[in-house]
């Protein structure tokens, strides 16, 4: 079943009854049902399916749905058989109690905010259910807690409201409870963007402790996200949980779309003739050893929009996150991003628990959470044999190797990017990229100036005042910069071995109408120097002496064509010369 293309429909009984666009995922709730895990955390990045998914165990085992089998006729759960020609899990449909949450919504700049939209969710639970109230099976003391959940309920109420509500449930239908958890990390996230991290750990630690390790009236749990936030942060007490991760094979096939499953959609539409582009475009996901899969939500919007291609994922994405690491990243995060942005890879180390109080220091934290939101696609894994680890203890570790995703992601990061230099700046980055061009050092001077007085302090992840940090990551920004807006005009490479040593920029040309060119960056040492003029000096006479141009000049460019610039820092004020 394809249906008509419509976006934004997340609940499985209104796919079906309104002939919504739905590829058959059904498979996860037999997968699922087989695996027979107590508790289950899956992560995927954003727009992968998690809610319907959701929804659609919702619809199969709550007894809300019972008799509805009509919703699961000709999907794959439905029609299965067994050995003996039985179908295997029709018996199973509406029979449970389901308890179905969300904290996809609990976004909040602080905790007294978070605290209070979270007993709101749970608030809406108690208030969906208040025929339990009807009659004598719960005591009046029960009846009376019943009553003191609402929302702004203090946090030991809230704390132990899910797992009281289960066993409300229980006692009620005579039968253990599922209990379904969507987008747990949402308000995590925001908790640490916000600067509320330590809070939040405590008062998601007693409730997801209460709700699914104390909790003898759950029969089964299932939990998404998109990030696995470490166990010592929240689950430390929740020694149940199967956890599938990006890199698992488990349920690879259950969310998102194959490569298959996507070609067929096109043909069913009249775009087969856009394959390869969609290709380019959105594939590109990898989950365990399944490749080639698609974004659901930017394939239903292509369909849906008649096949114009756009950045539909990531412009419905909260990339804020995402671009305060990489923005305010050390300056060797910077350079990783300069090589995936001009179509490299590169190996590193991931521990898929996200640590977040790491993300500032640790750059196997940024590359691990870039991975586990999708912006980064593993290419292959390497096992460390003895020889090749560097330590006793690394020895079966697993390198990745890692890449950007696919071209939407490309052009969401280039985006990101130009974001940086943004009102006045943008306008003096621009127009200085301009005068670079042309070779007017007079107007270089003039608008590097203003760029880096409008942008130096952005990019300062430090505590102290920028003018006394490293400028590092300010000259890396600029160069990712350079790499967006010159693209395809240029080959724009940092700190690369040339000559005998390594350049800081080199913009190659890809046409011979243009000059190549080379940049040097200097801090002013006052030790050393008196002058911002003396750093200019130093800078090119290290372009000299060093050889930068041999690359150049291996290539067949010759030597006129090479200019030759020194960048001079002292603070947020620059010279070039």
């Amino acid at each position: 079943m394809l249906g008509r293309p419509a976006l934004g429909y997340q609940d499985y009984e209104e796919v079906i009854t309104e002939n919504i666009f739905y590829i058959d995922k059904t498979n996860f709730i037999s997968e699922w049902w087989e695996y027979g895990d107590k508790v289950t955390l899956i992560t995927r990045p954003r727009r992968f399916g998690k809610t319907l998914n959701m929804s659609t165990i919702e619809c199969f085992f709550s007894n809300k749905y019972a008799g509805r089998g009509d919703l699961f006729e000709g999907k794959a759960v439905w029609e299965t058989r067994d050995s003996g020609g039985e179908y295997k899990y029709r018996h199973l449909q509406g029979t449970f109690p389901v308890i179905f949450l969300s904290f996809a919504n609990v976004k909040a700049t602080t905790y007294e905010k978070m605290e209070y939209k979270i007993t709101e969710v749970i608030s809406k639970l108690y208030e969906k259910h208040r025929y339990l109230l009807e009659g004598t099976l719960l005591s009046p003391n029960e009846k009376g807690y019943y009553e003191t959940v609402q929302p702004g309920m203090g946090d030991e109420i809230a704390a132990g409201a899910i797992n009281s509500l289960t066993g409300f449930l229980r006692r009620y239908y005579g039968k253990d409870v599922i209990i379904l958890l969507d987008e747990y990390d949402t308000p995590m996230q925001e908790a640490w963007l916000s600067g509320y991290w330590d809070q939040a750990v405590e008062f998601f630690r007693g409730l997801f402790n209460s709700t699914f390790k104390t909790n003898n009236d759950m029969y089964r749990g299932i939990i998404t996200g998109i990030t696995r936030i470490s166990k010592e942060s929240i689950f430390s007490d929740l020694n149940n949980l199967k956890v599938v991760t990006t890199t698992s094979d488990k349920y690879a096939g259950c969310f998102g779309f194959s490569e298959k499953e996507v070609f067929t959609a096109l043909d069913a539409m009249d775009l087969g003739h856009a394959k390869q582009d969609v290709k380019k475009w959105y594939d590109g996901f990898t989950f365990g050893a399944h490749t080639d899969i698609y974004n659901p939500w930017s394939i239903a919007s292509f369909i849906e929009s008649g096949g114009v291609y756009d950045t539909y994922w990531s412009n419905t994405s909260g990339n804020g996150l995402i671009n305060s690491l990489i923005r305010k990243g050390s300056a060797s995060i910077k350079q990783t991003m300069e090589e995936l942005l001009s179509g490299m890879s590169f190996e590193t180390e991931i521990d898929e628990q996200i640590v977040f109080s790491q993300l500032d220091g640790d750059e196997n934290a940024v590359w691990s959470l870039l991975l586990a939101t999708g912006y980064l696609k593993v290419l292959k894994v390497k096992i460390l044999s003895a020889s090749e680890a560097k330590t006793a203890d690394s020895e079966g570790d697993a390198l990745y190797t890692l890449a950007i995703t696919n071209f939407e992601v490309k052009k969401m990061f280039q985006k990101m990017i130009k974001g940086w230099f943004c009102g006045n700046a943008k306008e003096s980055y621009n127009d200085f990229i301009k005068a670079l061009l042309i070779d007017d050092k007079k107007a270089m001077n003039r608008y590097m100036n203003k760029v880096a007085l409008a942008t130096f302090s952005s990019f300062d992840a430090g505590n102290k005042p920028s003018e006394y940090t490293e400028p590092e990551r300010f000259y890396h920004g600029f160069v990712l910069g350079l790499i967006v807006d010159l693209a395809g005009r240029y080959d724009v490479t940092s700190n690369r071995e040339s000559g005998f040593g390594r350049y800081d920029v080199m913009l190659e040309p890809l046409n011979e109408k243009d000059d190549a060119i080379i940049i040097e960056f200097k801090v002013f040492d006052p030790e050393d120097e008196k002058t911002l003029d003396d750093t200019v000096k130093d800078a090119l006479r290290q372009i000299e002496e060093k050889r930068y141009s041999a690359s150049l000049e291996a290539k067949g460019i010759a030597p006129e064509r090479i200019r030759r610039y020194g960048f001079a820092f002292r603070g947020k004020e620059c010279r070039i010369g």
